[in-house]
């Protein structure tokens, strides 16, 4: 059983009240007492479609997303319903009829955490939840800069860490998506190439809701001098989620997938990691640990988990990345 992360002393149900001298921004639910929140929320997956959601070396059942992935499913639907509501009575006082807005929920943790299979799973069941059928998911890994500016810059030892994003790019198009466009297009990175795709996109349509996943969504920006306005990503938010883990597992995790990856998409010559195909199982167990905590331990201290306290909800995993333990903001 991993070690339980430390957001407060106050790690009981709902139904208990704290003494006078305890306080914490989060109720903190064991996994037993999230799972009773589902209540009659159907499970509109099936194995086979799970399986195509799953990422590598992330062996999600459909008991975690029956305990974990359907409670939270019903808690953002109410959030979407909510806005809405909201949006409509907003309109009604200003004598205007207006389109509602796209729904933004942020996705965050480190490299190596699940990210991406928890955004295909709650894309996927998101989707199946009435009046908004049309869910986008979107990873910010396409709005790095390219290698060769990287490069010009001296960082491409920093890919990962806030200055390696093209964040008025990224800003841009949280606007223009809060904004009702049409068609907002987004840049695409290639995890086999290393790089971005410059002859690609990813089209989004007016989607009912957005999720946006990446390292450092959380992350705000430094206050300007002279008091003007500089957004934050997350000021786009209308909800957010961190992915946590104790760094030791992360390590372990990530070591477990570049072994896979070694023994298939590090096998083609045309990958950017080709060359680690070749090490013998030590040697790349050593190489993944180097690359583990020369940067992506380092981009997790420094800038990641600083932000794990700006979430409106926290997933912390345990060995065998399942969710023991949930902290849900008190609104």
């Amino acid at each position: 059983m991993a070690k339980k992360f430390p957001l407060t002393n106050d790690v009981r149900g709902v139904d208990e009240k704290p003494s006078e001298h305890e306080f914490s921004p989060y109720f903190v639910l064991s996994r037993k007492q999230w799972a009773q929140l589902r209540a009659d929320t159907p499970l509109t997956l099936t194995e086979s479609e799970l399986e195509q959601l799953r990422g590598i070396n992330e062996p999600v059942s459909m008991t975690e997303v029956t305990e974990v992935y359907l409670p939270l499913s019903r808690l953002l639907n109410l959030h979407v319903t909510a806005a809405r509501e909201l949006h409509m009575a907003r309109s009604a006082f200003l004598s205007r009829r207006e389109q509602p807005v796209p729904f933004i929920i942020g996705l965050a943790g480190s490299v190596a955490v699940g990210k991406s299979t928890t955004g295909r799973i709650l894309q996927a069941l998101l989707s199946r939840w009435p009046h908004h059928p049309r869910v986008a998911l979107v990873p910010t890994d396409g709005f790095l800069r390219p290698n060769s500016e990287l490069a010009a810059r001296g960082i491409m030892d920093r890919k990962g860490f806030p200055e390696s994003y093209d964040i008025k790019r990224l800003l841009a198009f949280l606007g223009d998506i809060k904004s009702g466009r049409e068609v907002v297009q987004a840049p695409v990175y290639s995890h086999f190439a290393y790089d971005i795709i410059a002859d690609q996109r990813i089209l989004v349509e007016r989607p009912d809701i957005l999720i946006l996943e990446g390292l450092n969504v959380l992350q705000p920006a430094k206050l300007p001098r002279d008091g003007q306005a500089i957004p934050f990503v997350s000021d786009f938010f209308d909800f957010s989620i961190y992915l946590h883990a104790p760094e030791e597992i992360i390590e372990r995790w990530y070591v477990e997938r570049f072994l896979r990856l070694r023994e298939t998409a590090f096998r083609d010559p045309a990958s950017y990691f080709h060359r680690y195909s070749k090490l013998d199982d030590q040697e790349a167990i050593a190489t993944a640990k180097v690359i583990w905590r020369n940067i992506n331990l380092r981009n997790l201290k420094e800038n990641i988990l600083p932000t794990r306290q700006r979430a409106d909800l926290i997933l912390h995993k345990g060995e065998d990345h399942a969710v023991e333990q949930v902290a849900i903001r008190k609104i």
